[in-house]
């Protein structure tokens, strides 16, 4: 939010546009977007929820839509990298499509610039309009990429694409593939995203890895690309070796929480994959086990067949974590 630690320019950024808060990003067409802490209003009409409302009155769905941000926010990416050009600069672009909003009446939730594609498709109706989505983001990065390459700079700048969760519903799109889960699950379809690399002249074009990174290992990465040093107390580690084609450090494990649908714990550790639902509820839940190898969509829990692992991954689920009174692992 504005005038708070989480603002962009407080966290080292020089320049920012978009939306401060998470609820505020759910409109595609908002009243408003910050440019540098000042409000820029739109051409849009909006409705605002009742201060009652779960989310305290800051969301909203347009009634006049004429301004998509994400359009706006791109504009304002692209002029960024003609200004810096010249020099080293770093970009962070993070469009909020795809994503419904939720305040908007039903049959409206997915925003998205008209025509909407697929029109001949079997799909649904949301359906068609979630792919229209999908493919306005792929015209971005194709716009970001085209434009790297215009000014002579792809071979000098490394492109980073991925996402923050799996796709948040079944569907004829099959959004998670074979990963069972969606966004808000700690199952494969949860949390198991692409990474996507271009770098021309370093990374042959097809190029694929094995490595199982995770959101902490950008910084160490980044960090090592720009010949700095980064804090040694973060869990991440620089996967740039796996990008270069070098031998990769690799994680002991990795570790998640989720504190909403009662509390859920995971940890991959090689080749096991573990999940503890209902925590705050059942502090004594289970452990599941899955072998990622032989079964990638975590379908056969395996616990029983694995009691030493059960135990090792229960000890780091109790030891990779910091207490926090806001989120505690039980009631």
């Amino acid at each position: 939010m504005q005038n708070t630690s989480g603002d962009p320019q407080r966290q080292g950024f020089d320049e920012f546009y978009g939306y401060y808060c998470q609820v505020h990003a759910h409109n595609s067409y908002p009243e408003y977007l910050y440019h540098n802490g000042v409000k820029e209003y739109l051409r849009n009409e909006v409705v605002y929820m009742p201060a009652d409302h779960w989310t305290r009155g800051l969301g909203s769905y347009a009634m006049k839509k004429v301004d998509y941000s994400n359009d706006l926010i791109m504009n304002a990416a692209e002029n960024f990298v003609r200004e810096h050009k010249d020099g080293p600069f770093f970009l962070y672009l993070p469009l909020t499509i795809p994503h419904n909003n939720g305040e908007a009446p039903e049959g409206a939730m997915l925003e998205i610039p008209g025509p909407y594609l697929y029109t001949d498709s079997a799909w649904t109706d949301e359906d068609r309009i979630y792919a229209t989505m999908i493919t306005h983001l792929d015209s971005y990065v194709g716009r970001i990429c085209g434009l790297l390459d215009e000014l002579h700079l792809s071979g000098r700048s490394v492109f980073i694409f991925t996402n923050d969760n799996g796709g948040f519903r079944e569907s004829a799109l099959h959004h998670n593939g074979i990963f069972r889960g969606m966004k808000r699950d700690l199952y494969e379809g949860g949390i198991r995203v692409p990474l996507i690399v271009r770098w021309p002249g370093t990374i042959l074009p097809g190029t694929k890895s094995d490595y199982v990174s995770a959101f902490q290992d950008f910084l160490p990465t980044a960090c090592e690309l720009a010949g700095i040093n980064y804090p040694g107390n973060i869990d991440g580690i620089s996967y740039l070796p796996a990008l270069t084609g070098k031998e990769q450090p690799v994680h002991e494990y990795l570790y998640w929480e989720f504190h909403e649908k009662g509390n859920k714990q995971a940890v991959r550790m090689g080749k096991w994959k573990a999940v503890r639902l209902n925590v705050y509820d059942n502090p004594g839940a289970l452990t599941e086990i899955y072998d990622l190898e032989s079964d990638p969509s975590v379908s056969m829990n395996v616990a029983i067949d694995h009691p030493e692992i059960v135990r090792q991954i229960e000890r780091i689920m109790q030891t990779a974590r910091t207490e926090d009174p806001n989120w505690p692992l039980s009631r």
